[in-house]
């Protein structure tokens, strides 16, 4: 098998990993009591459902055309744009010293919409290019909601057992975050150096900036559940994204560009998530 082939079938078992570990992370991190308080403000959770399902894929969509982004990497954009829901939200907040509970909160919600949304609007978004919605749905469900499921459970039944596990987990959650980056950049490496001679990357920060922007403004009067907000809507499920486009699409590009987007992604909305810690630590001085 040549060297390409291996990085590449190495990635795409990492992408699994990374995906399940997630999952199971936030699963044995919570209670459905800490999911479902933040959820009780209803006008709060109808605006986070419009900025990730509604604005965020138009916003790709929109790049995409303004852009003249080749097809697949538009449609690695729109995949992410689709996608919301990314477990890193949680560690975002802490960083950013905002409201937690509400980031537990809204992080699960857009993960278990996604789930659903996913399958059914991809379709809508690109016509002419027909993708198995039942395929995508069954590959979230047992990849995504099943190992949340059983994160939730075992801290429900077994609290003492997932406080054991849950470091590991999230070890192994990071370690294969960046294997999923680096194996992809490096079995993907022309398609790669093909992104940076496109708009592809100018398309990653802009998608970021204006997502984090929709964020902030639908987030409510509160600078801790604004920024929040800022940062979900800004961080996209780049896991759910990988998942659908390994399945349905044979272009190396639609992987390679979720790819530049989750380190846009992570480049960015770090010093963001600091800006937001320092802001809230002014206000409370």
């Amino acid at each position: 098998m040549a060297l390409t082939d291996l990085l590449i079938r190495g990635s795409s078992v990492a992408v699994v990993v990374f995906v399940v570990s997630s999952t199971l992370g936030v699963g044995l991190s919570l209670t459905v009591g800490q999911i479902l308080a933040p959820l009780k403000n209803a006008r709060l959770v109808v605006l986070s459902l419009a900025a990730n399902f509604v604005l965020a894929p138009l916003v790709a969509l929109g790049l995409w055309r303004v852009l003249g982004l080749d097809e697949p990497l538009g449609i690695g954009l729109l995949l992410c744009g689709l996608a919301a829901g990314a477990p890193f939200l949680i560690k975002l907040a802490e960083f950013a010293k905002a409201d937690l509970a509400f980031a537990v909160g809204l992080m699960v919600l857009l993960m278990v919409v996604t789930v659903g949304y996913l399958p059914l609007a991809l379709p809508f978004f690109l016509e002419g290019i027909t993708v198995n919605p039942v395929k995508i749905a069954r590959s979230l469900v047992v990849l995504m909601l099943i190992p949340l499921g059983v994160g939730l459970l075992v801290r429900a039944r077994r609290p003492g057992a997932a406080g054991r596990i849950r470091p590991a987990v999230g070890w192994i959650s990071n370690i294969t975050m960046i294997l999923v980056v680096v194996l992809t950049m490096a079995g993907h490496f022309k398609s790669v150096l093909s992104v940076f001679g496109t708009f592809g990357v100018l398309a990653a920060v802009v998608y970021t900036v204006v997502c984090a922007g929709i964020g902030w403004l639908f987030g409510g009067p509160a600078k801790s559940t604004r920024g929040v907000l800022a940062l979900g809507t800004a961080q996209r499920n780049a896991a759910a994204a990988f998942v659908v486009a390994g399945q349905n699409f044979d272009d190396a590009k639609v992987i390679v560009m979720i790819t530049v987007v989750l380190i846009v992604d992570f480049l960015m909305l770090l010093p963001f998530a600091r800006m937001l810690a320092r802001g809230h630590s002014k206000t409370m001085g």
